[in-house]
């Protein structure tokens, strides 16, 4: 090797250490802090409710249904070709109005989700921002199944929630 060579990867050496010796990241499992905090708790009560509500509606129209069909099943041989298919378009059109609503409830669901989480999820970057500044972290993860590996050390969330809950 030339002594410039050796000039360059001793250079690249230190340059890498310096910047190992500065880096410092954490991750933060948004999903579990959201739902440890009191006002993550709040919203999960307030969507399980709503969607029970729909549930129990969805179930009384799913019952009404598996009636009709029974309905026309047992009425099957008496009635003529005409009325058979008269029920049986019914049936389908009910269906389909079934599907629909099923559809537009997880829509609903999935909004009121995103309204009650928005504005918790918009607080919770704040103070990971603020908390990576005071602490000296030059990077911050969501923790996903992206990472691999994670030392309990870099793992931000317990304390992100305690801040959160602290911040009110």
């Amino acid at each position: 090797m030339t002594k410039s060579s050796l000039l360059v990867v001793a250079v690249l050496g230190f340059s890498l250490n310096t910047f190992a010796a500065e880096f410092k990241a954490g991750v933060v499992n948004l999903q579990k802090a959201i739902q440890a905090t009191s006002a993550g708790k709040k919203a999960k009560t307030e969507l399980e409710a709503d969607f029970e509500k729909k549930k129990k509606e969805l179930q009384k129209k799913e019952g009404d249904l598996k009636k009709m069909q029974e309905d026309i099943e047992k009425k099957k041989s008496v009635l003529s070709e005409e009325v058979l298919a008269k029920k049986q378009d019914e049936f389908r059109e009910e269906m389909m109005k079934f599907q629909q609503v099923v559809q537009k409830n997880q829509g609903e669901i999935q909004k009121k989700e995103q309204e009650l989480t928005q504005p918790i999820l918009e607080k919770m970057k704040k103070i990971i921002e603020k908390m990576s500044k005071e602490k000296g972290y030059s990077m911050v993860l969501e923790n996903t199944a992206m990472v691999l590996y994670v030392e309990s050390a870099h793992d931000l969330t317990d304390e992100v929630v305690k801040a959160f809950e602290k911040d009110k």
